[in-house]
């Protein structure tokens, strides 16, 4: 018989409450059990104390015997000291799916585009500016080489 240590759901609707049990991994995941060996109550806050209760020696005498934990009750028995958990790697999780990596790939390309268009926007504004400082400066030169002729006569 494969024997589990798991969690047996009970409590009212939205409102959680969970045995954590011994059982048969053929068992229904409320139905029979052999022995409840703790509580969890995932609606108090993460630090309380009352969170999680855990008959520590049954635990280990599961464990011992062959139990195998689910990835929760795994969770609660490395937090209490008990089995040591080695944490899960999924590079791949976090990766956007194609059309995601399309979506994205378009806003950079309009991005791009929209900055391209704004440097030459800018450079457009530039540009009269200079060339009236350029037609103003022959004047301004013109101007100034007349005072000096005036005042050399």
């Amino acid at each position: 018989m494969a024997v589990a240590i798991r969690l047996s759901r009970g409590g009212a609707k939205k409102r959680p409450y969970y045995r954590i049990v011994v059982a048969d991994s053929r068992a229904a995941r409320d139905g029979k059990y052999l022995e409840q060996i703790g509580t969890y109550n995932p609606m108090l806050p993460k630090d309380s104390g009352e969170r999680v209760k855990l008959n520590e020696d049954r635990a280990r005498h599961w464990l011992s015997v062959g139990a195998k934990p689910s990835d929760r009750v795994h969770r609660f028995l490395d937090a209490a000291g008990i089995l040591e958990r080695s944490p899960r790697n999924n590079p791949k999780k976090a990766e956007p799916g194609e059309a995601a990596k399309e979506r994205a790939e378009e806003k950079a390309a309009k991005q791009a585009e929209a900055e391209e268009a704004a440097k030459a926007a800018a450079e457009e504004a530039n540009a009269p500016a200079e060339e009236a400082a350029a037609e103003d400066a022959p004047a301004e030169e013109a101007a100034a080489e007349e005072a000096t002729e005036d005042k050399g006569e």
